[in-house]
């Protein structure tokens, strides 16, 4: 596709989504931003949060990660699933029966107001981290296709990634999200579709049977590791970091919870989750099955891009035609936007009800400063991005995403684990130091773990030990039971 193709058929999907914020926005109200005024349909947020979930990280990484780790990945896959259903009969009562628009808000009320602002900012610095990780990566393709060719910089790709999501995002909230996000996994999901589709015509497999055929055949298919209790890829290391990661990354992340809070009851919500984690086992089978056969296209026509750059470079080779480089790109923007938009709105959400409590500011200037802080998040975003582009180079995105969660969710996963698990009280102000100082100390236990723990590797496993040891760190603050002195 050429330069002038490539920005009409971003124009015009960017022009759609805005046509949407214009028809859900109308209802320009904190509680239509925050909560969708708590009316959306259950079978939209499941299939929305497909996108949601997926990311162009997964879009990218999964499939360009299938050569060096075959299908490793599904093992965490499976973690996930079972995840979701501890999400949705533990943590989704949980935030109904209180009523909450923050999550972190059960902090507050279990253990108090340091508690409360140490979850919240655990949060923020988390979903910035992880929305950057998403945005960078999409940046980055832009970059390659679109800017390099124009000769402009890399921090102004990103500014304009960031305006987009601004401009489709600022009035309406989740409420328009729920909407864009649906359509945004439809285009993402026929694009896999189509990619497959061509690669297996010019692979010469004929319908799906010869599909599965090869990909079952292939030794890039294995799926199960338990040969090696110290190998990363380990199966039981990846299957409880997969329920952990999910725990934390959905249940425990104002972003994911935000849209299923905008169900009309917990019942509807639960319809959500529970469709959700059966879904996407079966889209993450398409992207490594995709990943499989990208890989054999690149072997038969001595194409040498890795990793994150494999599926965009095969993507929009002259060969591969106009069609389905389109949908290559309406996939990738699709994936990556319906994340990032959502993590910009769940990041304005509670820095306004958590940290500068808004509900408790004059309703006049509520909504300004709404718009404010989301203008600023949105700056945030931009800067970190382009750190990132200084720090990370030939690296698979995916992996560093789930490295960087395991040390900034731990917290929040220790936090709600003695919460739930325990009636202890702690001294709350001190809760914020157990915070620092768990990560700390999980990022040492990973650096030394080889030399220290026998040739042991750790992988995505460093977020229930960050997890753990916040768990630990707040037995060690626990408060003595009160004695009645009273006759």
């Amino acid at each position: 596709m050429s330069t002038n193709a490539i920005i009409i058929l971003i124009l015009a999907y960017f022009g759609v989504l805005i046509l949407i914020s214009y028809f859900t926005g109308k209802e320009d109200s904190n509680d239509a931003f925050f909560k969708a005024n708590k009316s959306a349909p259950w079978y939209l947020v499941a299939f929305g949060m497909i996108g949601a979930s997926l990311s162009g990280v997964t879009f990218i990484s999964v499939p360009g990660a299938v050569e060096a780790k075959q299908f490793g990945y599904f093992q965490v896959v499976l973690g996930y699933f079972f995840g979701y259903l501890i999400i949705a009969y533990v943590l989704l009562p949980l935030y109904y029966k209180m009523n909450l628009t923050s999550i972190y808000t059960y902090l507050k009320e279990r253990f108090g107001n340091t508690s409360y602002k140490t979850g919240s900012i655990a949060f923020l610095i988390s979903r910035t981290v992880g929305a950057a990780f998403r945005l960078f990566l999409v940046a980055k393709v832009l970059q390659l296709l679109i800017f390099n060719n124009l000769n402009i910089p890399f921090p102004v790709t990103v500014i304009i990634t960031i305006a987009l999501i601004w401009l489709y995002t600022f009035k309406g909230g989740i409420k328009t999200i729920i909407f864009t996000d649906t359509l945004q996994t439809l285009f993402m999901l026929i694009s896999v579709v189509v990619t497959i589709s061509f690669l297996a015509s010019a692979l010469d497999l004929n319908g799906i049977s010869e599909i599965y055929t090869n990909v079952k055949d292939n030794k890039l298919s294995k799926i199960f590791f338990f040969e090696n209790g110290n190998d990363a890829q380990y199966f039981w290391k990846s299957f409880l970091a997969g329920i952990f990661i999910t725990i934390t990354m959905t249940g425990l992340d104002q972003d994911m919870m935000q849209k299923n809070l905008t169900c009309k009851n917990l019942k509807d919500a639960q319809k959500n989750m529970v469709s959700f984690s059966v879904i996407i086992v079966f889209v993450n089978i398409l992207f490594l099955a995709l990943g499989l056969l990208l890989t054999q296209y690149a072997e038969a026509h001595g194409i040498t891009a890795k990793k994150d750059d494999l599926f965009p470079t095969i993507a929009m080779l002259p060969e591969i035609g106009m069609v389905t480089s389109a949908f290559f790109l309406l996939g990738l923007i699709a994936a990556a936007y319906s994340s990032a938009d959502s993590a910009l709105t769940s990041l304005t959400t509670a820095f306004c009800i958590d940290i500068i409590e808004l509900d408790k500011k004059p309703k006049t200037s509520q909504k300004r400063v709404r718009k404010q802080i989301h203008i600023l998040f949105s700056f945030i975003l931009i800067a970190v991005i382009i750190l990132f582009d200084l720090l990370f180079k030939d690296v698979s995105v995916i992996w560093e995403l789930f490295k960087a969660a395991g040390y900034t969710y731990g917290p929040l996963l220790g936090l709600f684990a003695f919460g739930i698990l325990t009636a202890k009280h702690i001294k709350d102000r001190y809760v914020w130091v157990i915070a620092i100082i768990a990560p700390i100390v999980s990022y040492l236990i990973n650096l030394y773990s080889v030399r220290l723990l026998n040739g042991y590797q750790i992988g995505f496993e460093i977020l229930i030990i960050n997890g753990l040891l916040t768990f630990f760190g707040l037995l060690l603050i626990t408060k003595k039971p009160s004695i009645n002195t009273d006759l």
